[in-house]
């Protein structure tokens, strides 16, 4: 009995180290479970590309978006555990939506592996050219000075990262701007430029590009210091003191994983992000790179996970 058992343990372990091996030898799906357009899609494709490369294989980038992330967060955690199928999705989705739904359908910590920390978004405050407010401080007294909702800001829908900062914002200066939820980003962006909706607060990646052909105006942005891509455009917190909520992006294996196959991607991933030509691009769109261990990485996420249900149970923010 004895040697039965210990002939099946052999086997076992020579068929994941066999796996390990052979790794990868068809296509990997990367799941983001955000719509497309928006930062993590832009960062999602950027990164597959380059990890391709690295091993020699084909990623791929897949959307499922859905109930703020829950949609395709859930699809990774229920799905196949053999490192073909991955999760790249952002601090909203994974560290927020524990709070805001009351059964998001997955344990962000319990259901998942992390493999990369990519880096840290800001958000920013931006508005539409025709609004009256050029500036970061006409805009606080503009805002301020009128009767309540009387101004509306757009967000890539309720619970997300951009309308609890609007919330932020309401509850740190006093104010009673509007909210206006969108399904992604891409519409709501959609609406800004079109002038029917005039506020937002959005990913620095998601609206530079506006912002340089001066499509959009830079008020502000969330981080607690300025970005060095817009080294002109004011924190938040240098009028709103203690005001910072910056958006990370991160790449997890779904729990039950073989571990040769997540050493692996982690080695790979240190490799892919470590790349010149990708730490360049990442940068010039607006994200802070990041070195940290995926270790290091799972704290972060359990520390975002008990400061954001604070945030959103002052908030009154909810979600079924």
């Amino acid at each position: 009995m004895k040697r039965i058992i210990l002939l099946v343990l052999a086997t076992s372990f020579s068929i994941i180290s066999g796996l390990a091996f052979a790794y990868p030898t068809k296509p990997i799906t990367i799941i983001v479970p955000q719509a497309p357009g928006g930062t993590n899609d832009i960062v999602g494709r950027v990164v597959a590309q380059r990890l391709g490369e690295q091993m020699k294989a084909s990623v791929i980038v897949e959307n499922k978006p859905g109930a703020g992330g829950n949609i395709g967060t859930q699809y990774v955690a229920n799905g196949s555990k053999d490192g073909y199928t991955l999760l790249m999705t952002i601090s909203s989705a994974q560290a927020i939506n524990p709070a805001l739904y009351k059964n998001p359908g997955f344990d962000p910590v319990n259901d998942f592996i992390p493999l990369a920390m990519i880096g840290s978004v800001p958000n920013v405050l931006v508005v539409n050219p025709n609004f009256p407010a050029k500036n970061l401080d006409e805009f606080l007294k503009l805002v301020k000075s009128k009767p309540p909702e009387t101004y509306q800001y757009a967000s890539a829908g309720n619970g997300t990262l951009n309308h609890l900062l609007g919330e932020m914002l309401n509850q740190s200066y006093g104010i009673s701007l509007q909210h206006i939820p969108y399904k992604g980003v891409a519409p709501a962006l959609n609406d800004l430029l079109g002038g029917q909706v005039q506020i937002a607060f959005a990913s620095l990646p998601s609206v530079l590009q506006y912002i340089n052909s001066q499509k959009l105006i830079a008020l502000g942005v969330s981080s607690p210091k300025r970005s060095p891509i817009l080294p002109d455009v004011p924190s938040i917190s240098e009028k709103v003191p203690g005001f910072s909520g910056s958006l990370w992006i991160g790449l997890f294996a779904p729990k039950g994983t073989p571990k040769p196959v997540v050493d692996k991607l982690q080695k790979e991933m240190q490799l892919t992000l470590a790349n010149p030509e990708l730490r360049e691009k990442l940068q010039a769109s607006g994200v802070e790179l990041v070195n940290m261990t995926p270790t290091e990485f799972a704290k972060q996420l359990q520390d975002d996970i008990a400061r954001w249900a604070k945030i959103v149970k002052t908030s009154g923010a909810s979600l079924d």
